[in-house]
C-alpha cells in the first residue's frame, strides 16, 4: 500500500492475538493489518464542517475580546472569565487548519511534534473552557447569593488569578498525561496521528480522570450553580424580569455548553477503554470523530455568553449592527446621486 493512500486509514487488529505482544510490536501489527477506509465523502463533510468552524470561529472570537476587554475596563470580573474563554478558542481555532490539512491531504505530513502540539492544543482547549465556564457559574452564583459574604471573589484580580491558575493545572495535567506514543506512530508505510488502540495504561488512567475531573465535576458545579441562582433570582422581587432572564439565559447557556459540548467527547472516551480489537474500533472511529466535532462548537458557542447574553455584549452588537447600517445608507445616497 502506497503512504498517501494509508494516511486515509487507521489502524486496527491483525489476524494475531496483539494482546500478548510488547506495546510497540502490538502497535506495529496493528498499523499494518486491518484498516477501516475513510470515504471521500465523509472526508469531504467534515472538511466542510472543520471550515465552517474556523470561517465563523475566528471573528467571533475576536469580537468577543473586544467586548470582554469592555467588562474588563468597568471593573467586571465576568470579563476576565470571557476574555480567557475567547482566548482559548482562538488558539483552538487556529490550530484546527493542521487538521483541516489532513483532510484535504489524507495523510499526516507534519511530523511527530506538530503532531503531539495539536493534541496538547486539542485538550488544553477543552479543559480551559470547561473550568472556565464552570468560573462563571460559580461567579453569579456567589454574586446573586452570597452578595455580601464573597464579595471579593468579584474582583478582575481574583478573576486573573483564577483563570491563570486554571491554565497553569490543565496544561500541567496534559505534559504529564500526554505522551508520544499515544500520540504519534510512523513507519515506512504509515504515520498516524493520533493513536487509538492500543490504548496505554497512561492513557487509560487520564481517560478516566478527565471525565470524571475535568467533566462531570464541572457539570455537577454548573448544575448547583444554576440550580441555586435560579431559585434565588426567582425569589428577590427586587431584581428586575429583565435581568433575572438574563442571569438565567447566562446560567443556562453554560451548562448547556459543558452538557451539549464537552459531554459526547467524554463518554467516547470511557467507551475508547472497552475496546480491544478491529469490530469495536471500526464503529467507535465514527464516534469519535462525531463526537469531536461536537467538541469544537464550543468555540461557536462561547461567543453568546458575551455577544448576545451581556448587556455590554448586546449594546456593542448594536453598535455594529447600526454602523453598517449608516454606511448602507451613505453608500445607497451616493449611488442614487451619481
Amino acid at each position: 500500500m502506497k503512504r498517501h493512500e494509508a494516511g486515509l486509514i487507521y489502524a486496527a487488529e491483525v489476524g494475531v492475538k496483539t494482546c500478548d505482544l510488547p506495546w510497540r510490536t502490538r502497535l506495529a501489527a496493528i498499523a499494518s493489518g486491518c484498516f477501516p477506509v475513510e470515504t471521500p465523502l465523509g472526508r469531504k463533510l467534515f472538511l466542510l464542517y472543520y471550515l465552517t468552524v474556523i470561517i465563523i470561529s475566528i471573528p467571533a472570537n475576536a469580537f468577543s475580546l473586544y467586548v470582554s476587554r469592555q467588562h474588563i475596563r468597568q471593573k467586571n470580573d465576568l470579563g476576565v472569565y470571557l476574555f480567557h474563554l475567547a482566548l482559548t478558542d482562538l488558539t483552538f481555532t487556529f490550530g484546527l487548519s493542521l487538521w483541516m490539512d489532513f483532510l484535504w491531504r489524507g495523510v499526516w505530513t507534519h511530523g511527530g511534534y506538530v503532531c503531539l502540539v495539536s493534541i496538547y492544543s486539542l485538550h488544553t482547549n477543552f479543559y480551559t473552557s470547561e473550568a472556565l465556564l464552570c468560573c462563571i457559574a460559580v461567579s453569579r452564583y456567589l454574586a446573586v447569593v452570597h452578595p455580601l459574604r464573597f464579595a471579593w471573589t468579584r474582583k478582575v484580580s481574583t478573576a486573573a488569578v483564577t483563570s491563570v491558575t486554571v491554565w497553569v493545572l490543565v496544561m500541567g495535567f496534559n505534559v504529564c498525561t500526554i505522551t508520544w506514543q499515544d500520540s504519534y506512530y510512523e513507519n515506512n508505510m504509515i504515520s498516524l496521528c493520533y493513536v487509538f488502540l492500543p490504548l496505554s495504561q497512561t492513557m487509560a488512567n487520564a481517560s478516566i480522570a478527565r471525565f470524571f475531573l475535568g467533566f462531570l465535576v464541572p457539570v455537577l458545579i454548573a448544575f448547583f450553580s444554576t440550580w441555586r441562582t435560579h431559585l434565588a433570582v426567582k425569589a428577590n422581587r427586587a431584581t428586575m424580569d429583565e435581568e433575572q432572564l438574563r442571569i438565567s439565559k447566562l446560567l443556562t447557556m453554560v451548562l448547556l455548553c459543558l452538557l451539549v459540548c464537552f459531554g459526547p467527547i467524554h463518554v467516547a472516551f470511557m467507551v475508547r477503554m472497552l475496546l480491544d480489537g478491529c469490530e469495536g474500533f471500526k464503529w467507535f472511529l465514527c464516534i469519535y470523530k462525531v463526537s469531536t466535532a461536537i467538541s469544537t462548537m464550543n468555540c461557536l458557542a462561547d461567543p453568546l455568553l458575551y455577544c448576545f447574553i451581556t448587556r455590554t455584549g448586546q449594546e456593542n452588537i448594536q453598535q455594529v449592527l447600526l454602523f453598517f447600517l449608516r454606511k448602507q445608507k451613505r453608500t445607497e445616497g451616493i449611488n442614487c446621486i451619481s
